[in-house]
């Protein structure tokens, strides 16, 4: 294959990855103010933020943990096995997507309480993991952002006894709008698609929704509890006094 068609394929990605963050931009920011919102109105009440995503929808959750720029009361809430493919055989993590009972299991084993926040990132939402636990979250009285692919829940069928999906049972959804399948190139003579943009697209929705937290906390006269880069003069000192103010509601820390 030259270089120029090369070339091409990749300009196509990266034209397929713009054109879906402009439509998450134009057409989700009614969902992503309500969910910048949301994270906003926990932190200033004394609440407590949680993300969750099993396989790679686990890489926006990490990303918005522990990060430079992005709120410190931000904590993983991670099930065993289903954080990413660090298990042996990596197909294990999707089979621990489809127990029925894990996700309380882990809940009722974490320090969520009524008033905290819990954002659960999902592709296809249809697995009974990130259904149970948005579930069981509300139940114990957390808010539940899901952000998820609103396509699945009209193409497939759940796989929870419910049949329902996580956008059933979240406070608010933000549509990450990635086709089913999460493949946006073809060629000729190659028999899958390929090129997936969910990671890409769903990693700015979530900065897009802490952005917004940040914005409301400002507006309120709130200064955010941000991080900054450990990599800058001072970095590792403003993080030190961070981490001891809001001791009680950084779990990533213990």
């Amino acid at each position: 294959m030259s270089s120029k068609s090369e070339g091409k394929t990749a300009g196509q990605y990266f034209d397929a990855a713009i054109d879906l963050l402009r439509r998450v931009r134009d057409e989700e920011s009614g969902s992503i103010a309500e969910a910048g919102t949301l994270l906003a109105d926990a932190v200033e009440s004394g609440g407590r933020l949680f993300a969750f995503g099993a396989g790679h929808s686990s890489l926006a959750a990490q990303d918005v943990v522990y990060r430079a720029g992005g709120l410190a009361l931000m904590n993983l809430l991670a099930v065993p096995g289903a954080v990413g493919v660090d298990v042996m055989p990596a197909t294990l993590g999707s089979a621990l997507e489809r127990v029925d009972g894990l996700a309380g299991a882990v809940l009722d084993s974490s320090p969520a309480k009524p008033g905290d926040v819990l954002v659960i990132i999902s592709l296809s939402g249809r697995n009974s993991l990130p259904v149970e636990m948005a579930m069981n979250a509300r139940a114990l009285g957390l808010k539940v952002i899901g952000v998820t692919s609103v396509a699945y829940a009209s193409e497939t069928r759940s796989r929870h006894v419910s049949g329902t999906f996580l956008l059933d049972h979240c406070d608010v959804v933000v549509d990450s709008k990635i086709a089913v399948g999460d493949a946006e190139l073809s060629l000729d003579g190659v028999d899958a698609p390929f090129g997936s943009v969910s990671s890409v697209v769903t990693g700015a929705l979530m900065q897009a929704m802490t952005a917004t937290a940040i914005e409301r906390l400002s507006e309120r006269g709130i200064q955010p509890p941000l991080l900054r880069s450990g990599n800058v003069d001072g970095g590792h000192d403003w993080n030190g006094r961070i981490f001891q103010q809001y001791a009680d509601r950084i779990f990533y820390r213990h």
